[in-house]
């Protein structure tokens, strides 16, 4: 075992039907990085975040998060792991009916004892820190409304709030902006980031928008047909490693890097006027 944070080596997957998900993937992810993985549907970025935290076995190779064998791992044992390792989903997993704060606090349920039943259930300490955590993601005003009232993009804000009261030391956010409108997309990912600066936490995030991409990871890793076939800084992808990840969708036409640069102007801009 290493010392990275996780630690993927020779990660191959083959499901029942035959389907071959994961080929012989092999990544490190230090701790305090942020991480997207791209590629097409189908290219095996949700069948590898679901290996991170035990939710899939391999076929074959090992898995390591926070110095626990994942893949071999008692059910005791990944639970303790599972309570450092938050998860952030595409449909926010809210419940509607109660509100932001109670979906937040029930981030911490992994720490308590028993059932909790409505928010003074929880202790002092726990409410101050759920509302600590709304205001972090600018969603302290919205602490009493009922979930199922918020836009998408405050949906996602406060799964991020709920994934913080686990305190982790790993983020997996798996598709976080896919139904979500560019402008909460970018806000979601700058709140991912600052989180992980603050925090020092390692995130990991899957995304099909490329600039998104280019413009607020450290790294990129992408994904094609189960394999890792880029895995570098965005400062250092240009067209010809864009189109490795996506050559079956972008026209060979398509001045990629470009259309990357501008992307990355516009986000830059955006981050600079905040």
């Amino acid at each position: 075992m290493s010392e990275n944070v996780i630690d993927v080596i020779n990660l191959s997957k083959t499901f029942e039907t035959g389907t071959r998900a994961l080929r012989d993937v092999s990544l490190q992810v230090p701790k305090g990085q942020m991480v997207a993985m791209i590629g097409l549907s189908g290219s095996g970025k949700s069948t590898l975040m679901r290996h991170l935290n035990g939710l899939t076995s391999p076929t074959s190779g090992d898995v390591w998060v926070l110095g626990t064998h994942i893949n071999t791992a008692s059910k005791k044992q990944l639970r303790e792991a599972r309570r450092h390792i938050g998860f952030i989903f595409q449909q926010f997993g809210l419940v509607g009916r109660i509100t932001a704060i109670e979906n937040v606090l029930s981030g911490s349920l992994g720490s308590l004892f028993g059932p909790r039943f409505g928010v003074g259930s929880y202790p002092l300490r726990h409410r101050k820190s759920a509302l600590e955590h709304l205001d972090r993601v600018g969603m302290a005003d919205y602490a009493f409304q009922r979930a199922d009232t918020l836009s998408g993009g405050q949906m996602q804000r406060v799964a991020i709030a709920r994934s913080l009261m686990q305190q982790p030391a790993v983020m997996l956010a798996d598709e976080p902006v896919a139904s979500l409108d560019p402008e909460s997309s970018a806000q979601v990912m700058e709140i991912l980031l600052r989180v992980a600066k603050e925090e020092a936490l390692t995130v990991l995030v899957t995304l099909h928008q490329v600039e998104l991409a280019l413009g607020w990871a450290e790294r990129i890793i992408g994904l094609r047909d189960g394999e890792v076939v880029l895995d570098d800084a965005p400062k250092k992808i240009g067209k010809k490693k864009v189109m490795e990840v996506y050559q079956r969708v972008a026209p060979a036409d398509v001045d990629v890097d470009e259309i990357a640069q501008e992307s990355i102007r516009a986000l830059e801009a955006m981050k600079n006027a905040n």
